[in-house]
């Protein structure tokens, strides 16, 4: 992680759960490290877990992922306050549980799309954009999930299996377009089984079975990220011993 100290590295959805759990270790290990999420408030209440160095490293931007209005005047004020992006975490998500096969979920669907896969994308486009600029070897994770490779049976899941392969093959994509660019800009998948947090509220059920702590995730971003530079780990897939799925 040593070549990373100092430089700037970008999550989206770190109010709480994985997304908190990154931004505290990314600026404890010394990235200046920007926060987004609706809840900016939640950002700045985790300065108060960290060291005073990585408290002061650590900061927060209100930003709806769902909205492009938002990503685009969110990342040119990070241009405008930080210099650019050398690392974004694209962990942002979230669930509405509903059945595909019903009618009047449409709303929900579009939320589910435009947060886990279109605001994916834009973030994706506005980092890649600021590493060319300043020719930087720079890194893009993606918080994935085992449902982005497998269609769990758990009930009212709708489309957010769906919405999570999409990540699967805009990470094969981007790293084929990033090799044909002729940058050395790496892409990594984190897929995640079931994680203890906050994304499993609005589906009210109760699972008895082991699970990952937030923690264990940010772990794998750190270990990915802290690769060589002739090294791409394209992607990590994390269950706890004993699930279910």
């Amino acid at each position: 992680m040593d070549r990373w100290v100092g430089k700037v590295a970008v999550v989206t959805g770190s109010s709480s759960g994985i997304g908190a759990a990154i931004a505290k270790d990314l600026a404890k290990a010394g990235m200046i490290t920007v926060g987004l999420a609706r809840r900016v408030e939640r950002i700045e209440a985790l300065k108060k877990e960290l060291p005073t160095d990585a408290a002061a490293r650590l900061h927060a931007i209100k930003c709806d992922v769902s909205s492009e209005a938002d990503i685009d005047a969110t990342f040119k004020l990070i241009e405008e306050k930080f210099g650019g992006v050398d690392v974004l975490v694209n962990n942002a998500g979230i669930v509405r549980p509903s059945n595909l096969i019903e009618q009047g979920n449409s709303a929900d669907l579009r939320a589910v799309l435009d947060t886990n896969v279109t605001g994916l994308v834009l973030c994706s486009q506005w980092a890649y954009k600021s590493m060319v600029a300043r020719s930087v070897g720079g890194h893009i994770v993606h918080i994935n999930s085992y449902a982005g490779h497998v269609v769990p049976n758990f009930p009212k899941f709708s489309i957010y299996p769906a919405s999570k392969h999409a990540v699967t093959a805009i990470t094969e994509t981007m790293r084929q377009e990033l090799r044909a660019a002729g940058t050395k800009i790496k892409v990594t998948s984190i897929s995640p089984g079931v994680v203890e947090t906050e994304i499993l509220e609005p589906l009210a059920v109760t699972l008895e079975m082991p699970m990952l702590q937030s923690e264990d995730i940010s772990q794998a971003v750190l270990y990915a990220i802290g690769t060589p530079p002739h090294v791409q780990v394209h992607e990590i897939i994390i269950h706890p011993v004993g699930e279910l799925f």
